[in-house]
């Protein structure tokens, strides 16, 4: 509505990440509204520029755990092995044992290496679903940012087509 006062109030109420760049937009569209000795292209990058840099600083607060899902990824994945290399270790130790093999011995170090197996890959699997679910999430909210940022800069373009 081009109610920049409002729209800073409610960013300043509203708090968080999205909150923190489109207030740091506006604060830049403030400063140069009371800015006089800028030509009017100067300004609008200038606000662009506030809106990248509150969006660069904001981005490692939207990042901070995705490290974690990665490494849940590739533990489930190594866990998976070394349980199955487990499970046949016994069951080899099995057979070894007394020629014949003990078939429960064996059944049971089979089972393992299985059921390891098969625990590993699901923990993986929901990890990276959960990674792919959040980087798209991060994408679409840095996507979303970046128009806001664009719309602030050229409302200010629009609003002041008398400066030079």
């Amino acid at each position: 509505a081009g109610d920049m006062a409002k729209a800073q109030q409610i960013c300043d109420k509203q708090q968080g990440c999205v909150a923190n760049v489109v207030g740091a937009s506006i604060a830049a569209y403030k400063e140069m509204e009371n800015t006089p000795n800028l030509k009017r292209a100067a300004k609008v990058a200038k606000i662009q520029q506030a809106h990248e840099e509150a969006t660069q600083l904001e981005m490692p607060t939207l990042q901070m755990n995705m490290p974690i899902l990665a490494t849940i990824v590739t533990l489930g994945t190594l866990t998976a092995l070394f349980g199955t290399v487990v499970g046949m270790i016994r069951s080899f130790a099995a057979l070894a044992s007394g020629g014949g093999g003990d078939s429960l011995q064996l059944s049971e170090g089979i089972s393992e290496a299985l059921v390891n197996t098969a625990s590993g890959i699901l923990t993986s699997w929901f990890a990276v679903v959960s990674y792919n679910y959040y980087s798209n999430k991060i994408d679409k909210l840095t996507y979303a940012l970046d128009e806001v940022g664009y719309t602030i800069a050229q409302t200010y373009e629009a609003n002041h087509g008398d400066e030079a």
